[in-house]
């Protein structure tokens, strides 16, 4: 009988709910607990499942032996449970922005990379089938040398005046627009680009927190002569669901993108490729690695079951990690200090 990796997940809201129904698939995983401080879920949990639950997370590593947790806490609990699960010699797989500085997201990576522990961190992006072919084609030089690109994340996701009592509105607890949802349109410029080498023009504006800002936009500048424009805002009600959008241009033409598709236009016809002068339309449809298991998108099961497979093949190159992360709290910390420092009028 085949071995199956014993897995926890610590925190039961919206994502822990998603990656329990995700991993619950893969035929090598056992979930053997979930720890949540709601008595109404591991009531729940109880009731209807054979999973154990607890409301302490000290308590499930002191209790159960494990191979791997899924951690989908508010932000500001990441490190200590990270670090917990390092001590314990178990696997993790990180919800983003993986830690709430830089500095303690490089020790995380430090600590488990000694360990040999796969660590990986939810930038859902890179696991995208469009986004992963944009990388291609910009590797490929289909629209030549780089000069430019812009990177737009919106969401509905705070529509009406904040009290100021949840942790979204908690730069502390992980809060705010930057840390919370523009850590993936940043984390998508790093993957398909690189991580910039300063950061200007930074701004912040409140629309309905009263702690944290609702939008942020920054320029990013790289030596090599290519610059960006960073565009977030999480209080823009035309968009039900949160939208992630790049646009690059290129000496020989340009790339506009979204999670379903490809728009590139092509200054003279790209043979390599097939792709003719003027617009070509790639969709989702046209490129998508079909996955076992569906929820919210493919590449929401793609980064659980590359997580499970990086732990089960130990030669395979783990994605997205915890230095990956660091890399992107690096750029936001920059965005804070530049606005601190320049922002403010």
């Amino acid at each position: 009988m085949q071995y199956k990796l014993k897995i926890a997940i610590i925190g039961f809201g919206r994502m822990g709910i998603t990656h329990f129904s995700i991993i619950n698939s893969h035929p090598s995983v056992e979930i053997v607990a979930v720890v949540d401080t709601s008595s109404t879920i591991t009531g729940l949990l109880k009731k209807y499942t054979n999973t154990k639950s607890y409301d302490d997370f000290v308590k499930l590593f002191e209790n159960e032996t494990l191979d791997a947790v899924i951690i989908c806490t508010p932000p500001k609990l990441h490190y200590p449970i990270a670090m917990l699960a390092a001590e314990s010699n178990v696997h993790v797989f990180l919800e983003k922005p993986c830690t709430l500085n830089e500095e303690k997201a490089r020790e995380l990576s430090n600590v488990f990379d000694n360990k040999k522990l796969v660590n990986q961190v939810g930038y859902v992006n890179r696991f995208n089938d469009i986004f992963i072919e944009v990388k291609r084609l910009i590797n490929k030089c289909s629209i030549g040398d780089l000069i430019s690109f812009k990177s737009e994340m919106y969401s509905g996701t705070i529509l009406k005046s904040d009290s100021g009592s949840s942790w979204r509105d908690s730069r502390e607890s992980g809060g705010g627009a930057t840390i919370d949802m523009a850590a993936h349109a940043i984390d998508l410029v790093n993957y398909l680009i690189g991580k910039p080498d300063k950061i200007t023009g930074s701004n912040l504006t409140k629309i309905f927190s009263s702690n944290v800002e609702d939008a942020v936009n920054a320029t990013f500048l790289y030596s090599n002569g290519i610059t960006g424009t960073l565009n977030v805002n999480w209080s823009d009600e035309s968009y039900r669901k949160p939208t992630n959008k790049i646009e690059i241009f290129g000496s020989k033409g340009k790339i506009v993108a979204d999670q379903h598709g490809i728009k590139i236009f092509c200054k003279e016809k790209f043979e390599p490729e097939n792709l003719i002068k003027g617009w070509n339309t790639i969709y989702i449809t046209d490129i998508f690695k079909s996955v076992p298991f569906y929820v919210r998108g493919n590449e929401f099961t793609s980064q659980l079951y590359h997580f499970i497979e990086s732990i089960i093949d130990k030669q395979k190159l783990n994605k997205c990690t915890f230095k990956d992360a660091a890399d992107t709290l690096n750029v936001i910390e920059q965005i804070f200090e530049d606005y601190k420092t320049n922002g403010k009028i």
